[in-house]
């Protein structure tokens, strides 16, 4: 309990760092950072981002207690020879022949997609009549401090209410840093951009209706109280042929894939034996 108490209140420094920075040592084996996002991103099927931040850092601090927890017992099933017992190496057996095949067929499927070309009129020719698909909605870089009285945040934004220009943004960014309780109080209540309908409904309706360079009377939402500084708004638009290009590539090749794999499963059928 001491070492998981250790880790948690380590995470809350480093939960905004991306590379692969040891969190904590289990029995002499380092669990990284880079470790912690990869488990977040397979049990969010890569949608990790998209998860509010005031979750994200419960998450973060649930997925590190299960990965000390999985060194924790391996390292006691390693001790009592666990991997010797006829059981598991039946088992360990099992799983190394599903998984060979397994990586044959993704290893094959690679191969088949490699195939696939888009030509460059295609992806043109898709673009052009599919622009609406890459329109953006109006966006908004904001920060914010949360905390859970509302007197708490009043006194905050008295702090701030004789303030203008970078002497408000930098101030802001200090108490954010010093009295937010939202995991990107270390960012100085960073939130970088996002559009309109990704907040709870409270703060997404304040902050789309504020100038840029203010900051908002305190809003209440289910999380507490916050105080939003507006930082940057960026109009709709229509993102260009050249930021898309790769995406629609993608796209394409896929479609195109869908076709070749049913033709050529048609055709493995037919030279197959295949009995009922």
């Amino acid at each position: 309990m001491k070492l998981i108490t250790k880790v948690i209140s380590s995470l809350a420094i480093v939960t905004t760092l991306v590379t692969a920075n040891t969190l904590v040592t289990v029995n002499g084996k380092a669990i990284t950072q880079q470790d912690v996002e990869t488990e977040l991103m397979q049990a969010t099927q890569g949608r990790f981002n998209q998860v509010p931040q005031e979750k994200q850092q419960q998450l973060r601090l649930q997925v590190l207690e299960q990965l000390v927890a999985k060194e924790l017992i391996y390292g006691d099933a390693v001790k009592t020879n666990v991997m010797d017992s006829k059981e598991f190496k039946e088992e360990y057996a099992k799983v190394q022949e599903r998984i060979k095949k397994e990586l044959a067929i993704q290893v094959w499927q690679k191969h088949q997609l490699d195939k696939v070309k888009v030509s460059s009129i295609e992806l043109k020719k898709y673009y052009d009549e599919n622009k609406a698909e890459f329109n953006e909605k109006e966006s908004v870089h904001a920060r914010h401090i949360l905390v859970t009285d509302e007197n708490e945040a009043k006194k905050l934004q008295t702090q701030l209410s004789s303030l203008k220009g970078d002497a408000l943004k930098s101030k802001f960014i200090e108490l954010a840093k010093a009295h937010s309780t939202g995991p990107s109080g270390v960012e100085g209540g960073d939130l970088g951009y996002f559009p309109q309908g990704q907040m709870v409904p409270e703060f997404d309706k304040e902050v789309f209706s504020m100038k840029i360079g203010s900051v908002s009377n305190p809003v209440k939402t289910q999380f507490g109280y916050h105080l939003i500084y507006l930082e940057d708004k960026r109009a709709p638009k229509t993102r260009s042929f050249t930021e898309v290009k790769s995406f629609i590539e993608q796209r394409l090749q896929m479609e195109k894939f869908k076709s070749v794999m049913q033709k050529k499963m048609l055709a493995l059928k037919d030279k197959a034996t295949i009995q009922q």
